[in-house]
């Protein structure tokens, strides 16, 4: 099993040389295509204020400068490809609707690859990440520094269909790791579920992994964490938003305390 299309989300920003670097650890790994994504802010989001037939010079004025920002992100993206260095980089600069021609680029990528911003919530990219893993159900790479392929990654898994989800799916990361730990926390979960039963999954597919059981009672995603450091893991793969995303808001959760976390990278998916 390989990935062949290595997607990172562009804003035409700072952030986007950390992204592509990111990208490219991933995309030289597999041999795989690098489709950087350069995803401006969208015309058609001014169209709900600017009101039925009316277009004043107020409204003029923010769609011009929108332009003009989407035209400047998009040279700085072209700049930031051509700096990545990777050879198999494709540039792809969406118009509006920009939010379906992300949607669009996500389906046909093996994986998607944010930073860290995005992934907690800041920046112009925050709304597409969380698109991206909750409504798209794509696999998403959070990188942190340090991302690399083939050491050790941790498996945070408790039963659900996210976490066992998102195992299958990070399968080609597994198989080129140099070590795998399953980390489950029962006492930390409402679910019933026995580790053993993953690595038994695991091994049929030719990935051998080891099995750790974590005492305690609470919050699951600091067990996980610190499991997970004591490992070693540059990676860890967990499910996301396992309740509904507004409990998760709410409550905070264990794919809150992970993303928000300075620990190793993350795979996630939904």
């Amino acid at each position: 099993m390989t990935w062949a299309r290595i997607m990172v989300p562009l804003a035409g920003g700072p952030d986007d040389a950390g992204a592509l670097a990111a990208g490219r650890v991933v995309a030289e790994a597999f041999g795989a295509e690098l489709a950087a994504v350069h995803a401006p802010a969208d015309i058609a989001d001014l169209m709900p204020w600017m009101g039925e037939g009316f277009m004043g010079g107020v409204q003029i004025s923010a769609m011009e400068s929108l332009k003009e920002a989407a035209e400047v992100g998009a040279a700085a993206a072209k700049a930031a490809c051509e700096a990545c260095g990777y050879d198999r980089t494709r540039l792809i600069s969406l118009q509006s609707p920009v939010w379906a021609g992300l949607s669009m680029e996500s389906r046909l990528s093996d994986v998607v690859v944010f930073e860290q911003h995005a992934a907690c919530g800041r920046g112009p990219l925050a709304e597409a990440f969380q698109q991206i893993v909750a409504d798209e159900q794509r696999p998403v790479i959070v990188a942190r520094e340090g991302l690399a392929v083939g050491g050790v990654v941790a498996l945070a898994w408790d039963g659900g269909k996210e976490a066992t989800r998102a195992v299958r799916t990070a399968l080609p990361l597994l198989e080129k790791a140099s070590r795998v730990v399953i980390l489950g926390a029962p006492g930390a979960s409402s679910r019933t579920f026995d580790p053993r039963r993953l690595r038994e999954f695991l091994s049929a597919r030719g990935v051998e992994a080891e099995t750790q059981v974590l005492g305690g009672s609470s919050d699951a995603g600091h067990l996980l964490l610190g499991a997970a450091r004591e490992a070693e893991a540059g990676l860890i793969v967990a499910g996301a938003f396992g309740h509904t995303r507004l409990r998760e808001y709410i409550f905070g959760g264990t794919t809150r305390t992970l993303l928000n976390s300075d620990g190793p990278s993350l795979f996630v998916s939904h």
